[in-house]
């Protein structure tokens, strides 16, 4: 039975290994955390049906119930020789295979690098990480530990941003805000709810009604404009000055929480894992396909493969038709070389 080593357990990691299982290969899948999930571990509810991350997660993880999964170990250095690939890890053992699939992910982009906006610095500026912990735990509330009267959420932090080097779009956080803003709604429904964006990207089935229904059901108000500056006023609230490009004038509004809508970027130990494997990455930070059209899953290296948001922003269901692809391109390298035998 042909070895394949998959690095990386969130969707696409377990999608890949989930469907290499099942065309009969041996798959050693390596997580770096200490239980598999991924980002999406972190949420609570998704866009855009609002379903549960942890039955997202159930399923994935049913699915390599009979892989070899080894948790809380990274890569140290790869090698290859007589076909087959031998992969170091950081508890001292090696794993063979005929391939491997890199499907490391993302990581959260780190608002403190907008200081700007004030997170880390005032009392009730949060991430949209920070604000989905809070409706894991089934209460959205002040650092002083009250109700908010008044919502913000800043899109594109992180993202689309030539200050700091990210000219992409996350393609999730328009998304991820409305379902905030609805879901705060939901919660509080005397609060209000705002939306600063640059443009609304809702480019996927069913995303169009979901912004439709945070009007038209739960009065999200969207303003079109960027955040200038945010300030602390005596009471601990943000203090916010916004440039409305539709009605050309200047915004000046509190509010009791700023829930900033941080990107992805590449993980910090992308190039760390780059150099153990030996594959490009692209000026953005993330690995670098051959051939962005006929072959996004397949990388500078012969044998290794790529899946998931290590090449780039993608939601759930890409991701996961992503992988879906990467486990496609490992068998079909593998018959190749079978034949060559």
């Amino acid at each position: 039975m042909e070895n394949v080593i998959v690095i990386g357990g969130g969707v696409a990691g377990m999608t890949a290994a989930a469907s290499l299982a099942r065309k009969g290969y041996g798959v050693h899948l390596i997580e770096k955390k200490n239980e598999l999930g991924g980002n999406v571990a972190a949420w609570d509810r998704l866009f855009p049906e609002g379903r549960h991350a942890a039955d997202v997660l159930r399923h994935l993880r049913d699915g390599v119930a009979g892989v070899e999964v080894r948790t809380g170990v990274s890569i140290l250095q790869m090698d290859r020789g007589a076909g087959e690939f031998s992969v170091r890890l950081s508890d001292g053992t090696t794993v063979h295979g005929g391939a491997v699939v890199v499907a490391s992910g993302f990581s959260l982009f780190d608002a403190h690098l907008k200081e700007e906006y004030g997170y880390g610095i005032y009392d009730n500026v949060y991430t949209s990480a920070d604000l989905e912990a809070m409706f894991s735990a089934g209460k959205v509330l002040t650092r002083a530990g009250k109700v908010p009267r008044r919502v913000g959420f800043v899109h594109c932090v992180g993202s689309r941003d030539e200050k700091i080097g990210n000219r992409y779009c996350s393609k999730v956080c328009c998304a991820t805000a409305v379902k905030q803003a609805s879901e705060i709604k939901q919660l509080y429904p005397e609060a209000e709810a705002f939306c600063f964006y640059m443009d609304l990207r809702m480019y996927d089935l069913h995303f169009e009604d979901m912004y439709f229904n945070a009007q038209t059901l739960y009065g999200v108000r969207f303003v079109r404009g960027r955040l200038c500056e945010a300030a602390e006023d005596m009471e601990k609230r943000v203090v916010l000055k916004v440039e409305d490009t539709l009605a050309d004038k200047t915004l000046h509004l509190s509010v009791d929480m700023l829930v900033l809508m941080a990107g992805m970027t590449a993980p910090s130990d992308t190039e760390r894992v780059a150099s153990a494997l030996g594959i490009k990455r692209g000026k953005d930070g993330f690995f670098q396909p051959e051939d962005v059209y006929t072959g996004r899953n397949v990388s500078s290296v012969p044998g290794v493969f790529l899946a998931g948001a290590c090449t780039g922003p993608k939601s759930i269901p890409e991701t996961v038709a992503d992988a879906l692809g990467a486990a496609q391109a490992v068998e079909d390298f593998i018959a190749a070389h079978r034949k060559e035998k």
